[in-house]
C-alpha cells in the first residue's frame, strides 16, 4: 500500500504525539513549525498537489492563498475538545481546570474563523485520571491519547473522506492562552481541590508555584486530603495566610501539607526548588525546612 503525503503543521506535545501515529503509516514531507514555514509550504504543496495537509497545535494563522491549495478536502486540524466547547488555545486544560477526567478530541476542516470549521470525527475517552491526585503524567496521557484517537482515524480514511458537518453555533465557548500570571498558588483563597487541578493544569507550562519558608519551588505533583483530616506530629504543616489554626509540632515530619481557605489539606508529595532537582516530600522538609 502506498504511503499518502503529508504535509503537517504544528508544534508542541499535542503535535508530536499525532506525528507518533501519522509517521508510521504516511510520509510527512514537510514539517511546518513556525510562520516562516509557510511559503515553503506553499512551493512544496504545488509541487505534490495530492499531498495532504494536516495540523496539530500550529500557533499560526494560516491565509486563504495556502488553505486554497488544499481544498476540496481542507487541511485537518485536530483540536482537543468537543467543538463547538472550548475553541482556542488551551482546550485541554480547561477541561482540566473544571475538573474533567474524561476528554474529547474534533478532527475539523481548517477555516479563517478560529476553530470555527466543519467536522469530520468527534470521540472521547474514558476516564484517564485520578480524580484526588495530580503528577505531570496527567497531561502526558491525555495529550497522547486525544492525539493518538485523532491520527489514527485520519491514517484509516485519510482520501476517503466523507462530507464535514457544520458546527453547531449554539454553546459556542473559547478558552484562553495560559501565562506565567497564572502560577502561583493561592492556597489562602482556593481549596485543595482547585490547587490540585491547576497543578495537573499548568505542568509543563506556566507550571504552579509555590513559596515556602523563603524558598520558591515549582509544584509537580500533589494529592487532595479528605476534609476530616487531622494533622498528626508527622505532618509538615503550611498555614495558609488567612488561618488561625493550630496545628501540632512536626517531629520527624514525612509529609508536607498545604492549608487551604476552607479548612482543606492539599498534600505535596513532588516538588522542585529554584535551581534544584525534583525531589519529594521528605527530602525537601530535611533539606530545607529544618
Amino acid at each position: 500500500m502506498t504511503k499518502k503525503d503529508i504535509i503537517f503543521f504544528g508544534n508542541g506535545p499535542l503535535a508530536d504525539y499525532s506525528l507518533e501515529i501519522l509517521a508510521k503509516s504516511c510520509n510527512i514531507i514537510f514539517h511546518a513549525k513556525k510562520k516562516e514555514d509557510l511559503e515553503t509550504v506553499k512551493a512544496i504543496k504545488q509541487k505534490n498537489p495530492s499531498a495532504h495537509g494536516i495540523l496539530a497545535s500550529f500557533g499560526v494563522i494560516i491565509k486563504s492563498d495556502i488553505l486554497d491549495l488544499f481544498e476540496d478536502e481542507g487541511i485537518l486540524n485536530i483540536h482537543p475538545s468537543l467543538l463547538p466547547e472550548f475553541r482556542g488555545p488551551s482546550p485541554i486544560e480547561t477541561a482540566i481546570l473544571r475538573g474533567d477526567n474524561k476528554f474529547h478530541v474534533s478532527v475539523m476542516k481548517l477555516v479563517k474563523a478560529m476553530d470555527a470549521g466543519p467536522i469530520y470525527y468527534q470521540a472521547s475517552t474514558p476516564a484517564l485520571i485520578d480524580s484526588t491526585h495530580a503528577s505531570p503524567e496527567d497531561k502526558v496521557t491525555i495529550y497522547r491519547t486525544l492525539a493518538h484517537l485523532a491520527a489514527s482515524w485520519i491514517v484509516e480514511r485519510l482520501g476517503s473522506l466523507s462530507q464535514p458537518q457544520p458546527q453547531s453555533v449554539k454553546n459556542v465557548t473559547f478558552c484562553q492562552k495560559l501565562d506565567k500570571s497564572m502560577s502561583p498558588l493561592l492556597p489562602e483563597e482556593k481549596s485543595a481541590t482547585t490547587l490540585m487541578l491547576e497543578i495537573r493544569a499548568f505542568s509543563g507550562f506556566p507550571k504552579s508555584t509555590l513559596t515556602i519558608n523563603g524558598h520558591s519551588c515549582i509544584i509537580l505533583s500533589a494529592s487532595v486530603i479528605r476534609k476530616d483530616y487531622v494533622p498528626t506530629p508527622k505532618d509538615y504543616v503550611i498555614s495558609s495566610a488567612k488561618s488561625s489554626s493550630a496545628f501540632p509540632t512536626p517531629i520527624k515530619p514525612s509529609s508536607l501539607l498545604l492549608e487551604c481557605h476552607d479548612g482543606s489539606f492539599l498534600s505535596i508529595t513532588e516538588l522542585q526548588p529554584a535551581g534544584k532537582k525534583p525531589m519529594d516530600a521528605k527530602s525537601f522538609i530535611n533539606g530545607y525546612l529544618k
